[in-house]
């Protein structure tokens, strides 16, 4: 089975390193590693050339982040498209062998997903935040549940079939596309119970109370844009099950 990863990055110098060499230590066969760069003015693409297993590299102007995410699966030839952004990287080398053996045993299951671990942008050893996904049951979207993004590995054909990311979104595509694919048209999806992604910490939607605020305004409005309305306490509780996350470190 061939998973295709995607990356995106724009002026990612100083962490796509790390994220090319967790996907080229994979010890899954068949792996597809397209690169999407937002014309990047750093040395990022002089990084990328030094990693020979990387299958294509476009770089070229974008209209942001989840368009440069659509660009790549639309490039994608992988029976299973996984996004892997350039301040991430895979947990151990086994991640892909793991999700691919779920979705090869599990002919049904549409996505996999599972644990994320946040880590300090420097010293990535260092656990900041740890997010438990937990198995799936769709009413947890009711309260402010969702899984992790970057741990999301999706069959290529649901995106064929239900679209890719709405452009229109400025950070919260990623939550709008799991609550259509999972919640709207409850896609079958199987938890694996284990990190599969460390992400260093800094997201767009968690750098300010304004930033926050906005992220607000448009997870309400991936719910109207799916024809659903969430519950009246479904859209504060997302943050919210975000505190949690920092009593795991001491566990991990």
């Amino acid at each position: 089975m061939k998973i295709s990863v995607i990356t995106v990055c724009r002026n990612s110098a100083q962490t796509i390193r790390d994220t090319l060499a967790s996907v080229r230590s994979q010890t899954h066969p068949q792996i597809e590693h397209i690169l999407i760069d937002g014309a990047s003015t750093d040395n990022t693409l002089d990084v990328i050339r030094e990693f020979e297993h990387v299958t294509q590299c476009i770089s070229e102007p974008d209209r942001g982040l989840y368009d440069a995410m659509n660009k790549g699966i639309q490039l994608a030839t992988g029976a299973v498209v996984g996004i892997l952004n350039a301040d991430d990287f895979y947990a151990d080398p086994n991640v892909l062998t793991k999700v691919a053996k779920v979705f090869e045993q599990q002919q049904k299951i549409a996505a996999v997903y599972g644990d994320l671990r946040y880590v300090h942008p420097r010293a990535t050893n260092r656990t900041i935040r740890f997010w438990r996904s937990g198995p799936f049951d769709p009413k947890m979207f009711r309260y402010g549940w969702m899984p992790p993004h970057p741990t999301f590995f999706v069959r290529r054909k649901m995106y064929e079939a239900h679209g890719g990311y709405d452009t229109r979104l400025r950070s919260a595509a990623d939550y709008e596309l799991m609550l259509r694919f999972l919640y709207k048209f409850r896609i079958p999806v199987w938890y694996l119970p284990e990190v599969l992604v460390h992400m260093r910490t800094g997201g767009l939607s968690n750098r300010s109370l304004r930033n926050r605020w906005q992220a607000n305004r448009e997870d309400r409005n991936a719910w109207a844009m799916n024809g659903l309305q969430p519950a009246f306490y479904t859209l504060w509780l997302k943050p919210l099950r975000k505190i949690p996350q920092y009593l795991y470190r001491s566990e991990t």
